[in-house]
């Protein structure tokens, strides 16, 4: 779940024309001018890296049992750590999730009663991130991304036309076009996080579940599919290989070789046969055994980092002689490349040639073999760079010409190499490999051994086995001389490029045309295998394959207004914080949806009455404000005070005292006061009238190591939960109450063995006739799945008295991480969860899984728009709306509507 710093990278001194002056002559010119987003953004680095323990008394993310610390990296890298780390933080602390918890909370979804009435996917059209409409000071339109999606991690394509892509979050798409008019065919499986896709060579399509770019992600799978007939068949439960070895796993890369396929997990290296697929899987090499689910350290926090592979590499001359890539990507002993010894047991390797293979810089390697096996590539992150040097984590990529995966290997580029090839990352804190833990592919072109495509943030490409590199994907093209905001324009005189952070690679070819398939986390993108570039080595034919039918996008949040444009008044704005892809505006009539606020989008706030009120936060409460939807065609570049959206976070950003994504919201009763939480809970009563971060007062201050994790307010009550330590070592979670004038301020009382689990508070629900009436939410797993010290049971608990008592209302609920509370009109209550949304009826004691053809995919947030609509933003497939006065519907009506839906 990586998170780039997406405001452009821009010094001063660099000329970069914007609308006939440079943005450094505009500087010049007027002294007093706010400096671009992308400087800016850079001022805040330091606040992100001092964020060690002592120094702000913030707790740094603990990611394999030790402190990581604030300034192990550049910002970018540095909050894609935080990101992942506080993302799992809420679903794993205060322990480790034992197999089979995503598996039994699917087993009880699928039996549990349907409310009436059926979702309609609202994000269900391109997203275009360089919309010239929205080109203010906060915003990346004219990057060069273009038409964007959520993030790819697996890709296949075959050599009829047809390509596969998976999303990170959001299961796999298939398109019979060579790219495009993308039809969902795995959504009937337990788990839509995919890991990684591949051919094999029958034509059968192996779907492994699990998504490992990050080493530790909170998205496990439920194992490995295959589909006999990919062309025209869609994945069921049944098609799954082996039986439940690889449940709670992700699997980052899968192998074939042998009559057998290799899969590399978080737990080790297994295998199975490719012919006989009803058996089970069979454990190759696990480093450290004893942390292994029923080992005797299997409830040790770090439990989870001590057995992660992340390729394997088989001899294509002895499918019996393989290399296995183990390690976890911040370092550890057991980091290194193992091949069997001749007594059966595998062996740590001593010597590979150029390629590294002592502990300190083995981490995150990729393999990829030529199609004639006379050649293997691989790309080596290192732990030890990327702890030296915080502009890297690259070691480099290595050629071994034997074919061989024992080499001898060769080095044929490094970061500098890269930096020098056309790299737009060229600047102290942002280098080629910034982000290798994270972003890695290899692709060998098929009919020629030494033309090879590397993913690293950028698209690198050589045809000559390394001597020379171009960057035919750059991370973006400002900074570039052909750059320009100019808004007849998406990117000035450059070509569009690709999203940054790249994951998966194919090559294809339709109708006789090869082609080369990367993803990213701004979804897929082909050009000709054999393509043009400019005199910059920067592709000029790539092209987006994000038609807004393969909607992969991750949001946290979302918002809804009345949109005032619309003539009849009744149309809405829709706004949405997302991974990586910024703040996305729909707007009534839009046929495409724009991006107003860029990097990662945190939490939303929008006027109900004014779509173009919205407040969008990026990350650690960074929040931003604009009164009419941040519309701009860059003339804020020239003349500073004509920008539409400002910069209003209140002073816990500037101090890393808050979340990676921070709660915000307003009171219920009082639209114009807002609430903010990091170690305080800070309120301001000017609404979307707010101009600086000057304006919020501290109401409370939750105490030094404690951070909100979500906020609700009533008429001036208020409701805080905060955690710190909020990882394993030392987890602690509480409630703060008090009101918005900063009185009556106090902390309930919530023992580790009370009514409420110790467990990562996700949301707050109010009653508005009444602000003592309160629901609490609970993230994580119950006891049942959590080896962790008062983990507790219930995801949702009722309180009448201002939180003095509980009652867990949680009843017949999957054991599921819960995210997201709502109350309706009707008095029922939404619930979104990990799996599914659901809803209890007024008066009612259980749960009915809440409307129809919602894909099972993570709710964030659930919110009702002004017209009278439940929408609900998913981390993975959207955002997506179903009328409440549907629910009561029948059977009948609903099979209707879908009939109507699909003519």
């Amino acid at each position: 779940m990586a998170s780039r710093n997406r405001r452009p990278l821009l010094i001063s001194a660099i000329a970069l024309t914007t609308l006939g002056l440079t943005t450094s002559q505009a500087l010049a010119a007027n002294p007093s001018a706010p400096r671009p987003w992308q400087a800016t953004h850079l001022a805040d680095t330091a606040h992100h890296h001092g964020a060690k323990t002592g120094s702000t008394g913030r707790q740094a993310p603990m990611l394999d049992g030790k402190s990581d610390g604030g300034d192990d990296g550049s910002d970018d890298a540095f909050n894609s750590m935080e990101s992942t780390a506080q993302f799992q933080e809420a679903r794993t602390a205060p322990g480790v999730i034992a197999p089979g918890a995503y598996g039994a909370a699917w087993a009880q979804l699928q039996s549990m009663p349907h409310t009436g009435g059926s979702w309609d996917q609202v994000t269900n059209k391109p997203y275009n991130e360089d919309d010239p409409r929205y080109r203010d000071v906060n915003s990346n339109s004219s990057g060069g991304a273009g038409k964007t999606s959520g993030r790819i991690t697996g890709i296949a394509a075959d050599n009829d036309g047809y390509v596969y892509a998976g999303g990170a979050n959001g299961g796999v798409f298939r398109s019979s076009t060579g790219g495009g008019h993308w039809e969902a065919i795995s959504d009937k499986l337990p788990s839509l996080s995919t890991g990684a896709l591949d051919l094999d060579d029958s034509g059968r399509l192996w779907y492994a579940t699990g998504e490992s770019n990050t080493g530790a992600t909170s998205y496990v799978g439920t194992g490995v599919y295959v589909l006999a007939d990919p062309k025209h068949g869609k994945f069921s439960p049944g098609m799954r290989v082996g039986g439940a070895e690889l449940e709670s796993t992700t699997i980052h890369a899968l192998r074939f070789g042998g009559g057998k396929v290799w899969a590399a997990t978080s737990r080790g290296v297994w295998s199975h046969s490719t012919t006989d697929l009803s058996g089970p899987w069979a454990l190759e090499f696990a480093p450290n055994p004893d942390y292994l689910p029923g080992g005797s350290k299997a409830a040790d926090p770090s439990a989870p980092y001590k057995n992660i592979a992340n390729d394997i590499a088989i001899d294509p001359k002895d499918p019996t002689k393989v290399v296995l890539a183990v390690g976890w990507r911040s370092g550890d002993t057991y980091n290194g490349f193992y091949s069997k010894a001749t007594d059966g047991s595998w062996q740590r390797v001593s010597s590979l040639g150029d390629l590294p293979t002592d502990a300190a810089n083995v981490g995150n390697v990729t393999f990829a073999r030529s199609a004639d096996g006379s050649r293997y590539y691989a790309i080596d992150q290192s732990p030890s760079v990327m702890a030296s040097n915080p502009d890297t984590g690259l070691k480099g990529i290595y050629e071994s010409k034997s074919g061989s995966p024992f080499g001898p290997w060769t080095l044929i580029a490094d970061k500098d190499k890269l930096m020098g090839s056309g790299s737009a990352l060229t600047s102290a804190g942002y280098e080629p490999g910034i982000q290798a833990w994270y972003n890695q592919f290899l692709q060998v072109d098929p009919t020629n051994p030494d033309h090879v495509y590397a993913g690293l943030e950028e698209v690198f490409e050589t045809k000559n086995a390394g001597q020379s590199w171009t960057t035919p994907g750059p991370y973006w093209n400002f900074g570039f001389p052909c750059w320009s905001i100019d808004p007849t324009k998406q990117t000035g005189d450059c070509s569009p490029t690709v999203h940054s952070d790249q994951h998966a690679v194919a090559i294809g070819s339709y109708h006789g045309k090869p082609s080369v398939y990367v993803g990213n986390d701004g979804g897929i993108y082909d050009r000709p295998v054999n393509g043009a570039v400019d005199s910059g080595g920067h592709a000029k034919d790539w092209k987006s394959l994000n038609d807004g039918t393969i909607d992969t996008l991750q949001y946290y949040s979302v918002g809804i207004g009345t949109d005032p444009a619309d003539p009849a008044g009744k149309g809405v704005a829709v706004s949405g914080g997302m991974q990586d892809n910024g703040e996305s505006i729909l707007r009534a009539h839009d046929k495409v949806m724009g991006s107003n606020f860029g990097g990662d989008g945190g939490d939303t706030l929008v006027d109900p009455k004014n779509g173009c009120n919205i407040a969008a936060e990026y990350v650690y409460a960074d929040i931003w404000v604009t009164n009419n939807c941040a519309v701009n065609n860059g003339v804020w570049s020239t003349d500073p005070s004509k920008a539409t959206s400002f910069e209003v976070a209140p002073p816990d950003k500037a101090t890393s005292s808050a979340r990676f994504i921070a709660p915000m919201t307003t009171d219920q009763k009082n639209p114009s006061t807002w609430v903010s939480g990091g170690q305080h809970v800070w309120v301001q009563n000017n609404g979307f009238a707010i101009r600086s971060g000057s304006e919020w007062k501290s109401a409370y201050d939750l105490g030094a190591g404690h951070f909100a994790t979500a906020l609700a307010s009533s008429g001036g009550t208020i409701y805080a939960g905060w955690c710190g330590p909020c990882n394993n070592q030392g987890f602690t979670r509480g409630i703060a109450v008090g009101n918005a004038d900063g009185t009556g301020w106090h902390q309930l009382n919530l023992p580790v063995d009370g009514a409420l689990p110790n467990r990562y508070i996700s949301s707050f629900a109010v009653d508005q006739n009444d602000a003592q009436h309160v629901f609490v939410a609970f993230n994580g797993f119950s006891r049942t799945w959590t080896e962790g010290p008062g983990a507790g049971i219930g995801h949702v608990f009722e309180s009448h008295d201002g939180g003095a008592t509980w009652s867990d209302i949680s009843a017949n609920l999957p054991d599921v991480p819960a995210d997201s509370l709502n109350l309706l009109p009707d008095g029922g209550i939404a619930l979104g969860t990990d799996l599914a949304a659901f809803y209890r009826a007024p008066g009612q004691t259980g749960w009915k899984v809440l409307g129809k053809h919602l894909p099972t995919t993570t709710v964030m947030q659930l919110k009702t728009g002004p017209d009278g609509k439940l929408y609900a933003a998913t981390h993975g497939r959207g955002i997506w709306s179903i009328d409440p006065r549907h629910l009561g519907r029948n059977e009948q009506d609903d099979q209707n509507d879908q009939g109507n839906q699909d003519n």
